[in-house]
């Protein structure tokens, strides 16, 4: 519709300013030739509508085109909707068992550090050996979950807060003990320190 009436528009106001332009033009002509009056309009009203009329309604279209384009909405891909994340209700006995993890990793990362030696290939071994005690803690979590157990006063979680604290001193302990094997890997100068590093293992199991 607004095509419709900018070319309409556009054909009254072209016929309109050609018919008074050529009105003017008839009047201040000299004529000896009498005309019709009724001729005289017919031929102002042609004249008007072809020359005026014509390229009016064309010049309206392209107008109302225009006017049209700039109207239409920009077309606004939808955005995807992405289905909310279920929450995951907190769990107390995870964070813990995490921890108990991280240290796991580090003292294994910490035995890698360590030139190769008979000394290495002990500590090896009781890094092994706290990966299997992490597996008990990850049982504990499993029980304090089974029992539906909430305080934190709980005795099982009392137990595995315990035992973070028994991995973290390992961590420390496993350490120190790697960084006095740089300067003397040799077993008999690390021996008393595996040793007493073994006795230190956290025994969850027992």
């Amino acid at each position: 519709m607004v095509v419709v009436r900018s070319a309409v528009w556009g054909a009254l106001i072209g016929t309109l300013l050609m018919g008074v332009l050529v009105t003017v033009v008839d009047v201040t002509t000299p004529s000896d030739k009498p005309t019709s009056a009724f001729i005289t309009f017919i031929a102002i009203a042609f004249t008007s509508a072809l020359f005026g009329g014509i390229p009016g309604a064309v010049l309206g279209t392209v107008v109302g085109a225009i006017r049209k384009s700039a109207q239409r909405p920009r077309y606004t891909p939808p955005q995807p909707v992405h289905p909310p994340f279920p929450q995951q209700p907190y769990d107390m006995w995870s964070d813990l068992v995490e921890r108990c993890a991280e240290s796991t990793r580090r003292v294994a990362a910490a035995v890698q550090t360590v030139p190769n030696s008979p000394a290495k290939d002990w500590l090896q071994r009781i890094s092994e050996k706290l990966a299997t005690e992490l597996d008990d803690v990850r049982g504990i979590a499993q029980l304090g979950r089974a029992l539906g157990a909430v305080d934190r006063q709980h005795p099982v979680y009392q137990r595995l807060l315990q035992a973070t604290h028994d991995f973290h001193a390992f961590e420390n302990e496993v350490g120190r003990v790697a960084l006095q094997m740089f300067d003397h890997p040799e077993l008999d100068e690390a021996r008393t320190h595996l040793e007493v590093l073994e006795k230190q293992l956290p025994q969850l199991s027992t």
